[in-house]
């Protein structure tokens, strides 16, 4: 059955199937995201990350509802850590997040990252693709919340939301772990908690010193936000909405967007390089042995594999 037409005219079930198929990888199905992809391109997507424990999944739901007040149609990919021993994923997100969708028309997906690092699942993107080509604007991605790892979401969306939680350590532990550096919006959760405004403050003095050591026309604000009462949350949707003009009257779109295609042409060739000898390319295994018998070092061996240098 051919999906991309339904994709295209916001059908849901269909949207479903084709972000399944997208995370099976079934070969069948690249030439249907291939046809989706030149439909997409449109939409705002938003990058929400942070530390674990930071209340990202209560956020998302918070902003699922403003914005669908505001007349968005919101898309949402939560991608959720895998299970080290099954490769499964918890899914909590969709739990959390599924009162709020079914509310606003909201479309929620959770991804498992089934290994990856930083952040994303090696499908996200494709989901996004396929949520953009459907009508949704802003689609959000929300991150599994590894630390400094997490950077990767850098260069998988246009707004970068960083969310701190008050009270969790220290704070230049926090700074870093390397997240905060990415952020186009900060926001510090459980506004209604007395350390909030010590966060607020400490995240003040780090962008104060920032801001000499940078030449940019976009100044982060910083928001303290509840995401159980929606106190400022409507705040934190204007200040997207004005990272998003500003990125488009600046001419800092294309940028964005030259980082998001290098980043997934990058990617893609890596998962296709570790496929080729996951599935038994029998070239690999020369190259293992001579290694171990120290016949040639760990470096030599990937050049060879990768054909840069001849074996002599």
């Amino acid at each position: 059955m051919d999906l991309v037409p339904l994709v295209l005219e916001g059908h849901v079930p269909a949207i479903a199937r084709m972000i399944s198929r997208a995370e099976a990888a079934y070969p069948e199905a690249a030439d249907a995201l291939a046809e989706i992809y030149k439909h997409a391109g449109q939409a705002h997507i938003v990058g929400i990350t942070g530390v674990p424990g930071a209340g990202k999944s209560t956020l998302v739901s918070a902003l699922i509802k403003a914005l669908a007040s505001a007349g968005h149609k919101v898309g949402v990919v939560a991608v959720d850590p895998s299970s080290p021993f099954s490769g499964g994923a918890i899914l909590g997100d969709r739990v959390r997040m599924s009162d709020a969708a079914a509310t606003s028309g909201a479309f929620v997906r959770s991804m498992a990252t089934r290994g990856n690092l930083g952040g994303l699942a090696r499908s996200t993107l494709e989901a996004v693709d396929i949520l953009d080509a459907a009508g949704y604007s802003p689609v959000i991605i929300e991150t599994v919340g590894v630390g400094q790892d997490e950077v990767e979401v850098a260069s998988a969306a246009h707004t970068i939301v960083v969310l701190s939680a008050p009270g969790l350590g220290d704070d230049i532990q926090a700074i870093k772990a390397g997240i905060l550096e990415i952020a186009d919006i900060h926001a510090v959760s459980k506004s209604d908690k007395p350390e909030a405004a010590a966060t607020v403050a400490a995240l003040q003095g780090m962008m104060a010193l920032g801001a000499a050591m940078t030449d940019t026309r976009w100044n982060p604000p910083i928001l303290a936000v509840s995401s159980l009462s929606g106190d400022r949350v409507r705040e934190l949707v204007d200040a997207i909405s004005k990272h998003w003009t500003h990125l488009q009257e600046n001419d800092e779109l294309c940028g964005r967007r030259h980082s998001i295609a290098r980043t997934r042409i990058l990617a893609t060739a890596r998962h296709l390089f570790q496929r080729k000898f996951d599935e038994g390319d029998g070239s690999l295994d020369g190259y293992v042995e001579a290694v171990i018998r120290r016949a040639i070092d760990p470096s030599a061996a990937a050049r060879l594999l990768l054909g840069w240098e001849k074996n002599t």
